[in-house]
């Protein structure tokens, strides 16, 4: 068998720009447009979409006649994202900013989890849903039952990626494990995100986002000597679990490209937790010591490092340099510490360093956040104020570099969207936009992967959807 390569599932499309599935759709769907006329019109209204999907596929025929799509760095991939909540769809959601195209496979009438998590009245949709699944497409399948698992092997035939973050073990059991797509489709690359990974004695245990925190030391780290313990106010094991999931699936395609055959791919929240504090779990292990809570900076980092009370917020100091403290002495209004004999060196031992923020805390108290900013910033120093959410979409940087944008949507008008956090210069990344309804592209999604209108209907009254 000759290596199957990343998109090779689609037609060739000569007289046109390449411009990944788009374009691919549109070929396979205007071919069949007298059949998709003349069936929409005489069989089930649940396929009437199938005549809109035709009309749209004209109008994004035209628009590739005139060179008007620019491919991201993974247009031809397709992906099936069968996970939930955030972990998985974070994943599945950069790949889609990166060019995937992004199919998501929900159970009937339920859908992602996430879709429940404080649903936004104004916008029909949670915030969790929204942020993690923009820009996919929805199609609902039973997984469990026969007519279910044939319609999602079709699409794994002309698929790349399927990913999920079910319990180790679940897939296998429904017979859609590794080796059962690999049979299908060898080159499919098999993905699936857990809580502790999927080998060892706890390999079948459930968890999100805290329980990562919990499971890899992150929680027991937070906070300061003899206070309460917290969590970050922030899903930061479920993000980087994503961004390892994200990661190996990336890896995978490239390998893919020597080999032709796909491979299993596994992360964990657990994994990704230590990866996260390689430098705390790299110090226990060659000395033996924990590194201890964070005390508002770090443990291991002993210099003028930390966040810092100000009159009415905070600031955070990244260290002060040797050649930026007469700037710092400056900003402080303080010159006669330039010469400080243990001071006006970037890392300094432990108690020096101990003194040195005590002496800083008193300092910055004395003035507010956007003076000593002002004072700070005239003297170069590796400092930001503390922002908020609400004050980080006030500021003008995140806009310059993409990591949030303004768009139009067709329903809710212009917003604000977090962007992708990768720029790059000739594939150019994108934000997604619309949320789909759940189930709204089943039949579309099936038609483009070459399913008969027969299997549609036998399928759909067998429950697959």
């Amino acid at each position: 068998m000759a290596p199957r390569r990343a998109g090779s599932h689609m037609p060739a499309c000569s007289e046109w720009p390449r411009s990944g599935w788009r374009t691919a759709a549109c070929e396979r769907m205007l071919r069949r447009a007298p059949e998709l006329q003349r069936r929409c019109r005489s069989r089930s209204p649940i396929l009437a979409a199938a005549a809109a999907h035709y009309h749209r596929c004209q109008l994004l025929r035209h628009h590739c006649d005139q060179g008007e799509t620019m491919a991201g760095a993974l247009d031809g991939v397709r992906v099936l994202d069968l996970s939930t909540l955030v972990q998985g769809p974070q994943a599945a959601a950069m790949l889609h900013g990166l060019g995937a195209e992004v199919i998501k496979i929900e159970l009937p009438q339920v859908g992602d989890v996430g879709r429940h998590v404080d649903v936004l009245e104004d916008y029909g949709h949670s915030s969790v849903y929204i942020a993690c699944n923009r820009g996919k497409r929805s199609v609902t399948l039973d997984l469990r039952v026969d007519a279910g698992k044939e319609a999602f092997l079709k699409l794994v035939e002309t698929s790349d990626v399927v990913l999920s973050n079910f319990k180790p073990g679940t897939l296998d059991e429904w017979g859609l494990g590794y080796d059962d797509l690999a049979a299908v489709n060898p080159g499919i690359i098999w993905a699936a995100g857990s809580f502790l990974g999927p080998y060892g004695p706890e390999a079948d245990r459930e968890g999100a986002d805290i329980a990562g925190q919990a499971s890899g030391g992150v929680i027991a780290s937070s906070g300061f000597d003899g206070g309460p313990l917290s969590t970050y106010g922030a899903l930061v094991a479920d993000h980087c679990g994503a961004q390892n999931l994200q990661t190996g699936i990336l890896a995978a395609l490239y390998a893919r490209e020597r080999t032709g055959r796909g491979q299993r791919v596994d992360v964990s929240l657990l994994g990704g937790q230590i990866w996260l504090q390689a430098v705390e779990y790299t110090h226990l292990l060659l000395t033996g010591e924990e590194a201890g809570r964070s005390n508002g900076g770090h443990p291991l980092v002993h210099a003028l490092y930390g966040v810092f009370p100000t009159s009415d917020g905070a600031i955070a100091m990244a260290g002060c340099p040797e050649h930026l403290w007469p700037g710092m002495c400056r900003a402080i209004e303080r010159p006669d510490l330039e010469d400080h004999p243990q001071w006006n060196a970037y890392f300094v031992p432990r108690e020096v360093a101990l003194e040195l923020r005590a002496f800083f805390a008193e300092v910055f108290a004395t003035r507010s956040t956007e003076e000593w900013s002002k004072r700070l910033e005239a003297e170069e120093q590796r400092f930001c104020a503390v922002r908020s959410h609400s004050e980080v979409v006030a500021n003008e940087q995140p806009y310059a570099n993409g990591y949030l944008v303004k768009a139009d949507h067709d329903e809710w008008g212009t917003q604000t969207w977090v962007g992708c956090p990768i720029t790059m210069s000739d594939t150019p990344t994108r934000p997604g936009i619309d949320v789909a309804e759940l189930g709204q592209h089943t039949e579309e999604a099936l038609l483009e992967a070459g399913v008969e209108w027969d299997d549609l209907e036998r399928w759909r009254e067998a429950g697959a959807w």
